[in-house]
């Protein structure tokens, strides 16, 4: 039950990704495009329509609202398409991450905060 429920969610993440792909290109039809950048967008953002702090409700726009937006893109993208673009999402997946390079953007940032609260901080506060 456990792997069939991990393959679910590696395809869901596999398509949100190949629905992004799909909105950027231009041989996906216009309104497949609004219905995957819409799905994509959704999926990809911080932000739930029901936050997820909501007992039992919380969690309904992930496992309902969004497999439904996956399949309804999926069904307006042309078959053809749709399986490039899971190909193409499956290889982006299976490219590794780099930790050590998360870890140098992460520290650049910090840098990039501390110089920029130094230099605005006003100097005569003691």
């Amino acid at each position: 039950m456990w792997d069939r429920l991990r393959n679910w969610a590696r395809a869901i993440k596999r398509d949100v990704l190949a629905l992004w792909l799909a909105a950027r290109d231009p041989r996906t039809p216009l309104i497949a495009k609004v219905v995957a950048a819409a799905v994509a967008a959704y999926a990809l953002s911080p932000i739930d329509l029901i936050p997820d702090f909501i007992p039992v409700l919380g969690y309904l726009d992930d496992v309902l609202i969004l497999p439904i937006g996956i399949l309804l893109a999926v069904r307006l993208i042309p078959a053809g398409l749709m399986e490039e673009f899971r190909a193409m999402a499956a290889e982006r997946l299976e490219r590794p991450s780099s930790t050590v390079g998360l870890i140098i953007v992460v520290a650049l940032w910090f840098v990039a905060v501390a110089l920029l609260l130094w230099w605005l901080w006003p100097s005569g506060l003691n």
